[in-house]
């Protein structure tokens, strides 16, 4: 995985080439508008990331923001990393059928979406998930997963 150095937003948007930074700040602007209330975008392991500020929930395992997606301009493609929405059947079923719409299947990991263009990635699915958790399902929603966890 590339990581940027870059601290801001800004700074990583301006690094990147023209054509990447296009895509990058598409996807972006989807993300920004369609973002519930309490997230904050920042940098955070090299790509940009909308968290949840330390100061409103501090309580993470690793004493970092707790995230809840992050983008990032990979070497050969593009990544959305979904987190904690990938576990939601019904988002990540509309996600498959856009894309079988397409006559293609998502090249994703576990909780990463890879694109290699703009046009390939379903926007309008893409600003649902990002609606999709308000801060507060997103803090109970962690927390559940440390107690299940817990419990093994």
């Amino acid at each position: 995985m590339v990581s940027s150095k870059e601290t801001t937003p800004a700074a990583y948007l301006a690094s990147l080439p023209t054509a990447r930074r296009r895509v990058v700040a598409a996807v972006r602007a989807v993300i920004k508008k369609h973002l519930p209330a309490g997230y904050v975008e920042s940098m955070s392991y090299g790509m940009l990331a909308y968290e949840i500020p330390l100061k409103r929930y501090p309580d993470t395992y690793n004493k970092q923001p707790l995230m809840y997606l992050a983008l990032a301009a990979q070497k050969n493609n593009y990544a959305l990393y979904l987190t904690c929405t990938s576990q939601d059947k019904a988002l990540m079923g509309r996600l498959a059928a856009a894309y079988k719409a397409n006559g293609k299947k998502p090249d994703m990991g576990k909780g990463c979406l890879r694109f290699t263009t703009l046009e390939e990635l379903p926007l309008d699915v893409i600003a649902d998930i990002a609606a999709s958790t308000p801060v507060d399902k997103r803090i109970t929603d962690f927390e559940a997963t440390m107690a299940a966890r817990k419990k093994k």
